[in-house]
Parts: structure tokens; sequence; C-alpha cells
């Protein structure tokens, strides 16, 4: 009997691996391992929901990505032993200004790759730790580098140049922006959802503990609140975004801070947690009675509402926004308070099927249709391994 060809694609981030297994666009197994290197836990569900697997691991087991991939490799060979691997897709954070679309990974690409770890060190490392990883695991296998910056590759000089002198822009000083494998999924489910809305001006917030929000027209992104980094733009779990470099300068100058110093500063111990003291977490934040819970979760939703009049400005006006990811799918409230101060710019929610998590959540004759769709960076990643090689 002949094997099923399948895709693998790798999620690898600092103390993770997601993965799923594709065949076509179905999806097959889905699961990931946690806490790598201290109490590492493998979590796996068929098509189904059904765990196939729900263990702690030892250390040893899954001590960095080459081991925690090794006992991903097991599940398959128990669980899909009739699948060949026919490519692995890899969710790469940034590809520069070079990658507009998928490509299949060789050493030169992952030395430029690694040159850009600088920019997204949250990510970017993880990111190529797994490629390593996978390499190691599938010799042979093509390992296709999908970007998340090259959604936004399309966009007018005007558009990503900071006011610099121009040589800055050559050198690759310039906006990049972020989260463009969601977007991708999101503008093509809006499309088979309201295929004309998606011809339109859309806004999509991608919102959760990483956040940016991107203006579409006819599906392709116009502009995005993320720039050079994810630092950029809406506040997020532990990241500040957008920030007055003159704060950045007075740290250094007054406080003694050095780029190691404000890096952390920035990356880990700002956004809600920071402006908060409680939590990272939306879920904990809105549960709290602590005011500073309040002060972040507000916040928030006032720079969410700054952003959009920014994007509909680019844009010309709205005829639809999208909440997506794990807060703006989740959230209601967080939802209801975005909306409830834009019925200037024709945003309404309708309140019972906010509640419910309906698709749709703003009324029938609202001026902007507002709707909650569910991401699917995986599946997406898994579509653009196919551009490259049949399976």
């Amino acid at each position: 009997m002949n094997a099923t060809r399948a895709i693998l694609v790798l999620n690898a981030g600092s103390s993770s691996i997601k993965f799923q297994l594709f065949k076509g666009d179905h999806s097959l197994l889905r699961g990931q391992v946690d806490g790598l290197g201290t109490d590492p836990h493998l979590l796996v569900h068929d098509d189904a929901g059904t765990a196939l697997a729900d263990r702690v691991l030892s250390a040893a087991d899954a001590a960095c990505h080459e081991t925690a991939l090794g006992a991903i490799v097991a599940v398959l060979e128990r669980h899909a032993p009739d699948i060949a691997i026919r490519a692995v897709g890899h969710r790469v954070v940034h590809g520069g200004p070079d990658h507009a679309d998928p490509v299949i990974i060789d050493d030169t690409l992952l030395e430029t790759l690694a040159g850009l770890e600088p920019l997204a060190p949250l990510h970017q490392p993880h990111n190529l730790a797994g490629i390593r990883a996978a390499q190691t695991a599938f010799p042979g296998t093509p390992q296709i580098a999908c970007f998340d910056t090259a959604f936004h590759r399309g966009h007018p000089r005007v558009v990503d140049t900071f006011a610099l002198p121009a040589a800055f822009y050559d050198e690759g000083v310039r906006r990049y922006g972020f989260h463009g494998l969601s977007y991708e999924f999101v503008a093509g489910r809006l499309a088979e959802i309201a295929p004309e809305l998606a011809q339109g001006r859309v806004v999509i917030a991608h919102l959760g503990n990483g956040a940016s929000m991107c203006a579409l027209r006819n599906g392709r992104s116009v502009s995005t609140s993320m720039g050079f980094s994810a630092l950029d733009g809406l506040p997020m779990g532990t990241r500040c975004g957008q920030i007055d470099p003159g704060v950045l300068i007075y740290l250094m100058q007054e406080r003694g801070m050095d780029g190691d110093a404000i890096s952390d500063l920035l990356y880990h111990r700002s956004g809600l947690a920071g402006l908060s003291g409680v939590s990272s977490d939306m879920r904990t934040l809105e549960a709290s009675s602590d005011p500073g819970a309040e002060l972040a979760i507000a916040h928030f939703a006032l720079r969410i509402r700054r952003e959009t009049g920014a994007l509909a400005a680019i844009l010309g006006g709205l005829d639809a926004f999208v909440f997506t990811g794990g807060i703006g799918e989740h959230s209601a409230a967080l939802r209801a308070r975005v909306c409830a101060e834009m019925d200037w710019l024709g945003l309404a929610l309708d309140a019972d099927a906010n509640r419910a998590q309906d698709t749709r959540l703003s009324p029938q004759n609202a001026a902007v249709a507002v709707y909650r769709i569910e991401t699917d960076e995986e599946r997406m990643i898994a579509r653009q391994a196919r551009r490259l090689i049949d399976v």
C-alpha cells in the first residue's frame, strides 16, 4: 500500500513546538510540546478532537527543540504510520525585505534569517532552532519557510519608510509588519463568508499575546500597525507597543540603561503585564478587581480604537472590521469595549451575537460589518507549502 503524502507544519517558540499534520487542506493530527527544558508536556489530538497523547515528558526527552521534535516524531510513527512526510512547513516571523513568498530553505537562507534575529528576538531564534531540528529529524525532506512579514511586502515605499535619511531605508531600516500568516488566512475566510465586503476596505485586529492590526483593500495589505520590529503599534502581553523614542533616549541618558536593559524592559516587562502589575493574560485581567488590571484593559482598548481610526483614514473609510487572535476571538467584553465608542465610524455590535461568539457580530443594517473569525496560521503554512511542493 502506498503511503499517504502529507505536510507537517511546525511553529517553534522559545519553550514550545506546535505541530499539525495536513493531508491536503485536512488536518489529521495536531498538538504541541510545552515547557521545553523545564517541565515538558506533550498533548496531541486527532481531527475529531480526541486526545491521542496527554502526558508529562522527562526533561531529557524535551530538553531542546531537537529532542522535543523527537517526541513528536514518535507520536507520528505511532498514530500516523502510513503517512509519508513530503515537506515540513515552518513559521518564520521575519523574512526581511526580500521574501514575499514561501521558499525552500537552504544554508544560505538560514544564514540570512539568522541575521534578522535582533529584529524579532522573541521569535526568530526559536523559529530557526525548529528548522534545524527538523532538518535533523527529516533528512532530505524539503523544509519550507513561510514568513509572517511576506503579506505586507506589496506596500509602496511611502508606507514603509521612516522619516530618516534615505540611506537607512536602503539598509533595511523600514516598516515590515507581522502576523501576515494570520491576516492572509482571515482575509481568505472573509472572502468565503462575505465576498463583496472582502473586496472593500477592511481592518483586521489580530489580538493576542502579540497584537497588531492591518488595513486591507481587496484582500491585500495596505498598512499595518507593527513596523521595523514586533514592538510597534498596539501594547501586547509583555511588549510595550508604540512608544515615544524620546523615552528611550531618556532611559539611556538619565537612567543609565544600556541596550540589553532597554530590550528586556520593552519586550519582557511592559505591555499588559507591566501596566497592570497583575498579568499578561487578558482572562486574568478581566477577572481581577485590581485597578491596574482595569487600567491595562482600558489602555489596550483605547490603542485599538486609535489604530482603527488611523487605518480607516488610510483606507478612506471602512466596510468591515474583523476580530481574530486569542483575545479577539474569545473576549466578548474586550470586543464590546472597543466598539462602544466607535459608532462615529459605523461600528456597532449586536450584544447577543457578541456574547454568543457568533461569526457576524454587528446588526445586518450596520454601516460597518463586524466579524469574529478564528485564525489558523498552521493551515495557512500548509497551503503555502503546497504552492512549492506537489502533495
